[in-house]
């Protein structure tokens, strides 16, 4: 994979906040893809005494689920940990993974948000602009917004709303399990994000793209 786009990443809190503002103007809220067989999942582990951490991306057949490829890489954390400004901390390794499949994959799906985010502008967003692919947020908790209860069944979702705005939706996978928080990233719609992240999910709360990548990454880091 190579991206179309870069910025600089030795940046403060408040260079970041204007970042965000002024990539989040070119996400694009509708499906805009033409084919989707390679599904990439892509998850950050760190090491809690100190801040190396291990960064995996996994390519999966869109219909079958299978690992097509798996790259990880292991690197030092060199933003601090800020709720809203994730992305500066993780992509990092996460851009050195991805930039090393031989598979360009269709779509991306990350462990965090879209555009469920204060500034529109969650870690699904920063990837999707950087490499101009379709890409997915389903975090595993709520960042911003309000929501009514989701009803128990697995394909049941209500809508996340932050300022009058639909930001998301909380989306139930599995019966009576915790919902997931899944928002559009780049190039991909509401509707369609449910949809996707529902299939990548056919037996677990997390889609196999989040826990495959997950587990890659804690191999990888356990390693070193």
């Amino acid at each position: 994979m190579n991206r179309v786009l870069d910025h600089k990443w030795d940046l403060d809190k408040k260079e970041v906040i204007a970042l965000q503002k002024t990539l989040a103007g070119g996400v694009i809220r509708e499906d805009s893809f033409e084919r989707l067989k390679y599904i990439v999942g892509v998850d950050v582990a760190y090491r809690n005494r100190d801040d190396i951490v291990s960064a995996a991306a996994v390519v999966l057949d869109v219909d079958t689920l299978d690992i097509i490829e798996t790259k990880t890489i292991n690197d030092i954390a060199k933003f601090p940990y800020i709720p809203g400004l994730f992305s500066l901390r993780e992509l990092p390794p996460i851009i050195n993974a991805l930039e090393q499949l031989t598979i360009t994959p269709d779509l991306l799906v990350c462990d965090g948000n879209g555009i469920a985010h204060p500034r529109r502008f969650g870690i699904a967003c920063h990837l999707g602009i950087l490499f101009d692919i379709p890409a997915i947020g389903c975090a595993k908790t709520r960042l911003t917004g309000e929501h009514s209860q989701v009803g128990p069944i697995r394909g049941d979702f209500v809508p996340l709303i932050d300022r009058d705005e639909v930001i998301g939706s909380v989306l139930r996978t599995q019966n009576e399990i915790d919902p997931v928080y899944v928002s559009p990233g780049h190039r991909v719609s509401l509707e369609t994000t449910r949809k996707l992240i529902l299939k990548l999910s056919p037996r677990y709360r997390l889609p196999e793209t989040t826990r495959l990548s997950d587990r890659y990454a804690r191999r990888a880091l356990a390693e070193i």
